[in-house]
């Protein structure tokens, strides 16, 4: 069920750009590394600078986590500890080329709220996404980073119920897949959904 766009798509007035927790503990040799997780920098780079030149919102988000956070192990959940709030691993990867103006958002910045979908996470003045893409006038939100089967899917699930037409950025992805086939579960719960896959070499500028 894996449906491409296979034509071009030409950013417009109310279009943004969401990067979801490029970070150093979810690359590989992270804390909770990505497999082939650091592949996409570069077509992130492209779409962001695609996005940059004609001046659309671009949203980078963050697990930003207190060190007692209810996802660990330590606290019974199902992941190591990772992206703890002011750490090296926190920190979004040194070659991701992120604007001066991008809108910075973390999640699960409370100990016990899991919060994988990006949309209720803030920004530093405690906006939600959700919110700030409603203030700016967000129709449409293309979806890229880490990982495919939680953050990316959990978010875009979000977006659709919200209302918001939504393409995920296919090659600017990439799945944890702990159980094998949860990566194209994801795709196939994304599409059925009404979200659209599309390469980021399909992306231009508006017409």
């Amino acid at each position: 069920m894996e449906q491409y766009v296979h034509e071009d798509v030409f950013l417009q007035a109310g279009d943004a750009l969401s990067v979801t927790d490029i970070q150093n503990d979810f690359l590989p040799g992270g804390a909770l590394g990505v497999p082939d997780g650091d592949k996409i920098i570069p077509s992130l780079n492209r779409i962001i600078a695609l996005f940059h030149k004609g001046n659309f919102p671009m949203f980078f988000t963050r697990d930003w986590h207190p060190s007692d956070h209810c996802s660990f192990q330590g606290q019974g959940g199902p992941w190591p500890s990772h992206c703890i709030q002011n750490t090296p691993g926190a920190d979004f990867c040194s070659e991701l080329k992120i604007p001066e103006n991008a809108i910075i958002i973390s999640k699960g910045t409370e100990k016990d709220s899991e919060q994988y979908s990006t949309f209720y996470g803030r920004d530093a003045a405690g906006h939600t996404q959700s919110g700030l893409m409603k203030k700016i006038g967000i129709r449409r939100i293309f979806i890229a980073g880490l990982a495919t089967d939680y953050c990316v899917l959990n978010s875009a699930k979000d977006a659709l119920a919200g209302g918001y037409e939504v393409h995920v950025l296919a090659d600017a992805v990439r799945a944890v897949d702990v159980n094998p086939g949860d990566r194209a579960r994801a795709v196939e719960e994304m599409v059925r959904g009404g979200a659209k896959m599309v390469t980021t070499d399909r992306i231009r500028g508006g017409k």
